[in-house]
This record gives structure tokens, sequence and C-alpha cells, in this order.
């Protein structure tokens, strides 16, 4: 499962790099992706990741989650 998010809040590539590492990091994430100049991430994961995990993860690390699509 592939989910997509508008993340507010990414400044440079340092921020990019952080919030990757932090969705990554979640149990059931094989891969993540983020880009300050879209203001986007991406996750490939298992199906029991929840939206509200991966908000709670993109807010805990300093940024705003504004809004979670299935990707496919």
């Amino acid at each position: 499962m592939k989910k997509f998010m508008k993340v507010e809040g990414m400044h440079c590539g340092g921020c990019s790099g952080r919030l990757r590492r932090v969705l990554e990091a979640l149990p059931g994430v094989e891969s993540a992706e983020a880009s300050h100049e879209a203001g986007t991430a991406s996750v490939v994961c298992a199906a029991e990741v929840t939206d509200e995990a991966i908000r709670a993860a993109i807010d805990g690390a300093g940024f705003k989650c504004a809004s979670i699509e299935d990707a496919g």
C-alpha cells in the first residue's frame, strides 16, 4: 500500500531527510520519501499502518500533516 501526504513546515533538504527517517522508523513502513520543494511525502507500507500513526510521526517531527491519501 502506498500513501501520499501533504506536509507543511519543511524548508530544506535536512528537513526532508529527517522526515524520511522518521517515517521509515514506523513499524510496517517499507520505504519513505519526502520533498521539501513539493511539500509532500510518501510511504510504502503494510495495511496495518494507520493514518493516525503517520500523522503522529509527522507532527512529532515538528511538521504539520495537512492531508493523507491512499495512492494505490
